[in-house]
């Protein structure tokens, strides 16, 4: 049986965090959950918040961190254009000031880090499928470079700690990531198309429809961060984490149209300022160093997901009715 750690997850009570929270009390472990709930849930953690060794601090993580723990996990930023892009200098002094507590909470602790990093940190490349060698597009003054910018600055602040401190650092690049728990309003596109298709509402696509992502699902995205944040020390990344097959965007909108048995329209949109026309992870590093692979197809895991949206619509139709 393996040793019971104390581990903290910034951004705890979102999307990514409140999934690894319950995996990580699944193995055995203690998790401390730190979230200022701006974008985050209680509902999200509705099924471990009773569990004897969770607990639960609500608190910026651009105030400094006064816990005592083995591991960090460091998912706490809001990722979706919408919420980012709402307080965008929020959003770079958690990206930051933020990257930067946990990191002095790491060096004084002696924890191991991980950092939630993003495939944003690529822009709109020009290198196809992105290696984690390839330095990016970004726009440093755009409206997304809050959020892109920021991202890369921990990137930064992280390897200089490691350097500087020697602190045991692990860095994973997450490309779109979906599942259950997405917010409903976040924005984003698997979310975005849902909530329109099982609603009958138009489905809003932005540009042509002809660029493309590459989905992966929570479950997989998961195991790829355990396995690197427990895989040998030498191994610091960035590593590239996501689901490399590429699906066009007005495929994924047919897609869902099909699952949901919608009769919703598509309507076009222009596309907005710094928006990546590609996006598709090599992934071979991870392979090589964590033998990983993302194993759920995307019709598996979109209905997976359409499952969890449609409960959702069906309660905010009839709030009534539990």
């Amino acid at each position: 049986m393996q040793q019971r750690k104390k581990i903290l997850v910034t951004g705890g009570a979102g999307f990514l965090g409140s999934h690894l929270c319950e995996k990580l009390l699944a193995m055995g472990h203690e998790v401390i959950c730190v979230d200022n709930f701006y974008t985050g849930n209680k509902d999200n953690l509705r099924s471990i918040i009773d569990h004897p060794y969770f607990e639960v601090i609500r608190q910026d993580i651009c105030q400094p961190l006064n816990v005592e723990v083995d591991q960090i996990f460091n998912f706490a930023c809001p990722a979706s254009p919408i919420h980012y892009q709402f307080d965008p200098v929020q959003t770079t002094k958690t990206n930051v000031h933020g990257s930067i507590n946990v990191l002095d909470l790491a060096k004084r602790s002696q924890a191991q880090i991980l950092q939630a990093s993003t495939s944003e940190v690529y822009g709109d490349p020009h290198v196809h499928p992105q290696r984690e060698d390839y330095w990016g597009n970004v726009n440093p003054i755009g409206f997304r470079s809050c959020y892109d910018e920021g991202k890369r600055c921990a990137e930064t602040l992280f390897f200089d700690y490691h350097r500087q401190y020697h602190t045991r650092i692990k860095l994973a690049r997450i490309f779109n990531t979906y599942g259950p728990r997405m917010h409903p309003n976040d924005g984003r596109v698997v979310s975005n198309f849902i909530v329109q298709a099982l609603q009958n509402q138009p489905i809003t696509i932005y540009g042509t429809g002809e660029q493309t992502r590459s989905f992966c699902y929570v479950d997989d995205l998961l195991e790829g961060i355990l396995l690197l944040m427990n895989s040998p020390e030498t191994i610091t990344g960035p590593i590239n984490l996501g689901n490399p097959v590429e699906f066009p965007i007005v495929e994924l909108a047919q897609l869902i149209l099909e699952l949901t048995g919608s009769s919703s329209e598509l309507v076009f949109h222009p596309l907005p300022s710094d928006d990546p026309k590609q996006r598709k992870p090599d992934i071979s590093k991870a392979q090589e160093q964590l033998q990983w692979t993302p194993k759920i197809a995307l019709k598996e895991g979109l209905i997976r997901t359409i499952d969890y949206f449609n409960a959702i619509v069906s309660q905010a139709a009839n709030p009534m009715v539990r």
